[in-house]
């Protein structure tokens, strides 16, 4: 049987008493979460849940969040993550698209639980053990899942249309926790911290529950805070995590950072933009016995294809690392034509952990592949080592005057300049040039940047056509959960105001 519950039962008759999972001061043991998993399993049973219904959740992390991923796949049935951020009618949409049996959300979110499923809303006690609303419930017996069998459904942020239901099955899961097992090395022994959301595939997945898999611990915070994460690493003496760009930002300024010991962190996974040299070793300076991991990953590959090796960091500044065990990677032209180590197109994976497709989109399915090569939608290049480099997303690539700008380019430059804490560079319609490089910024406390200033900066390290020729001052950038920038969203924005 390859249920998730499995490997809980595994641990739970051999180290029945060790801590499976801790939250708001409870240790949960995998004898207890054994437990609540076919209890929580016989719950959604009474609710009519049966192999292959798709169960929704619309939550903030909790230990009841865990419980439901786990009893879900104890029913045989699909587990679906929904982002609490989106409105009430993206809500509607994903809960309709894919069909939902019912619906499960946090009270405080019960004025966007909508799709057309029973609603279930949760407390705060129902937050730490869905079993809680039924203690005398009978457990529910294991139902037989096999490797290609739907596991997850995971909707991806819609860019110009409506998000997309990425297919996750068994098999994606399975080899994507053993190639992370090699990679990152996890045990029984790997004590991980979870700040981000757990409806993302950054915190569920890199490695998330793989950490389980091994009988390990994973100390969830209901939502990402810098300083109660600080003093979590020193008081539960955590040895790894998953950290949004932004998390890592927060962590490193924070005006108490200094009160804590940090040394148990062996290291951090980072991701979602191309790393700051600066900031890795600032990383590096205060985390004093941890490595700050690049990596590259995508929903659809449930995350982690590229790993930075230890002692490369600064060598291949820059790089997300080399393909882990069971990924391959290419780069592709417009014709899906390999390219050359060296030339810059689209970054294609092919591997047993990448999704089939979308849900009920066999059209988006089969323009998202080169035959068995998934098209990333990211632009890259490996080099001869095989380290791959991201340059930009297509849809974020500027064209000035029938010029390629990579706005990832751009901000790597400016971020040499002391002034600049973040920056997103994109591309706004232009009525000479067809489009114009803009510099958004986040400014460090009490400094100051004005546009002839960063344009001399720019032009001593950037060819003329890439120097931004705007200049826009921000207190904070968008984000999506796993620490992308919206660019979208800026575009969208600045376009409006003009």
């Amino acid at each position: 049987m390859i249920n998730l519950s499995s490997f809980i039962a595994f641990h739970a008759r051999r180290t029945p008493d060790c801590c499976a999972l801790k939250y708001r001061g409870e240790d949960v043991s995998y004898a207890d979460f054994d437990l609540r998993i076919r209890q929580v399993g016989g719950w959604l049973a009474a609710r009519g849940i049966a192999p292959g219904d798709v169960v929704a959740v619309l939550m903030k992390n909790s230990a009841a969040f865990l419980e439901l991923v786990f009893a879900t796949s104890h029913l045989g049935a699909v587990f679906l993550p929904i982002n609490f951020r989106l409105s009430r009618d993206e809500v509607g949409y994903i809960v309709g698209n894919a069909g939902a049996r019912l619906l499960v959300a946090d009270e405080e979110f019960a004025a966007i639980a909508t799709g057309g499923a029973p609603v279930v809303l949760l407390d705060e006690v129902a937050q730490s053990s869905v079993a809680n609303l039924a203690p005398d419930i009978a457990p529910a017996p294991i139902h037989v899942r096999r490797p290609r069998d739907l596991m997850r459904l995971m909707y991806t942020s819609g860019t110009t249309d409506r998000p997309k239901g990425v297919m996750l099955s068994y098999d994606n899961f399975y080899w994507k926790s053993a190639d992370q097992t090699i990679a990152l090395g996890l045990s029984a022994e790997t004590r991980l911290l979870v700040v981000g959301p757990l409806y993302h595939v950054g915190a569920l997945d890199l490695p998330g529950i793989a950490v389980l898999w091994h009988g390990g611990l994973l100390c969830i915070h209901r939502a990402f805070e810098p300083e109660p994460a600080l003093a979590a690493i020193e008081r539960e003496r955590l040895n790894a995590a998953w950290f949004a760009p932004v998390m890592t930002t927060a962590m490193l300024t924070c005006p108490t950072r200094d009160r804590y010991d940090v040394s148990s962190l062996t290291w951090a996974i980072g991701g979602g933009e191309k790393t700051p040299e600066l900031r890795i070793r600032a990383f590096s300076e205060y985390f004093c016995n941890a490595r700050y991991i690049d990596a590259y990953g995508l929903t659809e590959t449930v995350g982690g294809d590229t790993f930075m090796e230890a002692g490369r960091e600064i060598g291949k500044i820059g790089s997300t690392g080399r393909a882990i065990a069971h990924v391959e990677i290419e780069i592709r032209d417009e014709d899906g034509k390999r390219l050359p180590a060296g030339h810059n197109g689209e970054i294609c994976l092919r591997g047993p952990k990448i999704t089939r497709g979308y849900w009920k989109d066999p059209d988006k399915t089969a323009s998202a592949f080169f035959g068995d090569w998934f098209r990333s939608g990211d632009v890259g290049y490996i080099d001869d080592e095989g380290f791959l480099y991201l340059t930009d997303r297509k849809k974020d690539m500027i064209i000035s005057g029938g010029e390629n700008i990579a706005s990832s380019e751009v901000e790597r430059v400016i971020y040499d300049l002391p002034e600049v804490r973040e920056v997103a560079v994109i591309g706004l319609r232009d009525a000479r040039w067809g489009e114009r490089p803009v510099a958004i910024v986040v400014l460090a406390d009490g400094a100051k940047l004005d546009l002839p200033s960063l344009t001399d900066h720019c032009r001593t390290r950037l060819a003329g056509f890439k120097v931004p020729r705007q200049l826009v001052v921000r207190d904070s950038l968008p984000r999506n959960p796993s620490g992308k920038i919206l660019k979208r969203v800026l575009r969208a924005e600045l376009e409006t105001s003009e």
